[in-house]
């Protein structure tokens, strides 16, 4: 009989393997086309600008209606991924934002710009949920890190993709801009890799499809041949065996994320994405245009943008030979500290060189941090509620940073250029902290044990060992 237990042992003790593969290599292309459409519309914005009179509060408007739909595909697409399973929510989610993109190329005032990326946001946030859990659930645990940062690595690539295309196509006229947002529609040639990757066993169990939790778990392990044998299970007590072998099922249902040991670690992880998400975005959204507005000609802004986008991909990996061996605390804890300090030399450089080196350098560690991150937040929820967990933390930096291009733009307008470097450096340092004190290890421990607070047994309680074959 299938356990939880059975289905982490025989996951956890894989290497990688076939069908390993084709899920990375299929969610890489997903995010190759989804890190490339988050970074569309700031490099698009100078030209809009110069072309339609946008201004950076217009901008400010049109981006926070993004975040927006951010946050209901975050919070509502994590809910439907547990629902309905990872797969299907994959599947929907890359069809919705690549339609979303498509649809960014004929818009043609604030409002219509404000509508298709709401519409892209939600399809976006909802497929990056869904396939940070996927990669929880489906990947050893010992390797769990270094995957989820192969998989950012390769979909990093979009970031300078995007910026390189930008700064050739944009120049061209006054509305190639358009063609610009076509690159994200591309999605779609990831759909036929989607509907070949096995459903989550772990999902498949909680709901009670046994039998296709067991097609999923051969699917993993049919490539690799022999097989060490699984590792005992834990004891349990004496009555409490049917709950050993029966925690498979479903419970608690969306409230168990705002109590006890998980309710305290949507708190955790809602503050840290709230900052992050502020300063994340501070940076990225905005370089371009406010290198514009600083004095910066519209092909340079772009140009340095781009030149400092290629510390994307390295960023990334720089999170595969650390993330697990060290664990994600203490990595995450260095990276904020030194994200702030090269946010801060960015800002108070207007040599060309410098510009582009610490630019480089910020985007080296915010990829960094987000490999880290999108590993970490799913590993602290258990299996019936960890897309919604995650989505619900991941859409809090969403929603709240609605507000955030306005205080970018706000900031630049009272206090100047350096100030906006200021502010993003103290949304890392909140990051920092919070997670240096409040943040629970974790590294090669099975999802189960990391997110789900077992009781030991009363002191002298007879126990009794759940084996399984």
């Amino acid at each position: 009989m299938l356990t939880q237990f059975t289905v982490a042992a025989r996951l956890d003790r894989l290497p990688i393997a076939k069908t390993h593969r084709l899920v990375i290599a299929t969610l890489a292309v997903v995010f190759l086309f989804e890190f490339g459409d988050l970074n569309t519309f700031a490099y698009v914005a100078p030209a809009l600008q110069q072309a339609y009179g946008f201004t950076v509060g217009t901008i400010a408007v049109v981006t926070s209606a993004g975040f927006l739909g951010m946050f209901f595909g975050a919070t509502l697409g994590g809910r439907f991924s547990d629902a309905v399973g990872r797969k299907k929510a994959l599947l929907s989610a890359t069809i919705l934002f690549s339609a979303g993109s498509l649809l960014n190329a004929f818009a043609w005032n604030e409002a219509s710009f404000m509508a298709v990326r709401f519409i892209t946001g939600v399809g976006l946030s909802a497929m990056t949920v869904a396939a940070t859990t996927y990669v929880s659930e489906t990947m050893p645990a010992a390797r769990r890190g270094r995957m989820q940062s192969a998989v950012m690595a390769v979909g990093l690539l979009g970031i300078p993709i995007i910026s390189f295309a930008a700064r050739g196509i944009i120049p061209i006229s006054a509305e190639s801009w358009r063609f610009v947002f076509v690159v994200g529609a591309l999605a779609i040639v990831a759909i036929p890799g989607l509907v070949r990757i096995p459903e989550s066993p772990r999902w498949l169990l909680r709901h009670g499809h046994d039998q296709k939790a067991e097609r999923a778990l051969q699917r993993f392990e049919s490539p690799v041949g022999d097989l060490p044998p699984l590792a005992e299970a834990p004891v349990a007590p004496v009555g409490d065996v049917t709950s050993a072998l029966t925690t498979s099922r479903v419970r608690g249902g969306y409230r168990v994320l705002f109590r006890g040991l998980a309710g305290r670690r949507t708190l955790f992880l809602s503050v840290v994405w709230i900052f992050q998400t502020l300063g994340f975005y501070g940076f990225t959204a905005f370089v371009p245009t406010l290198l514009v507005a600083h004095g910066f000609d519209l092909v340079h802004s772009i140009g340095f943008a781009a030149m400092t986008s290629l510390g994307a991909v390295p960023g990334a990996l720089l999170a595969w030979p650390i993330s697990d061996r060290f664990g994600r605390k203490l990595p995450l804890v260095i990276v904020c500290i030194a994200t702030a300090v090269s946010g801060i030399l960015y800002g108070i450089t207007f040599n060309a060189v410098a510009i582009v080196a610490f630019g480089f350098c910020v985007n080296v560690l915010i990829q960094t941090f987000a490999a880290l991150l999108y590993t970490y937040t799913p590993e602290l929820f258990p299996t019936e509620v960890r897309n919604s967990g995650s989505g619900f933390t991941y859409g809090m930096g969403r929603l709240v940073n609605i507000v955030g291009p306005f205080i970018v733009a706000a900031l630049f307008g009272s206090l100047g250029y350096q100030s906006v470097f200021i502010y993003i450096a103290a949304c890392w340092l909140v990051v920092a902290v919070t997670i240096a004190i409040f943040g629970p290890r974790s590294g090669k421990v099975t999802l189960e044990d990391l997110s789900e607070r077992r009781e030991e047994p009363a002191r002298g309680a007879a126990v009794v060992a759940v084996k399984t074959a």
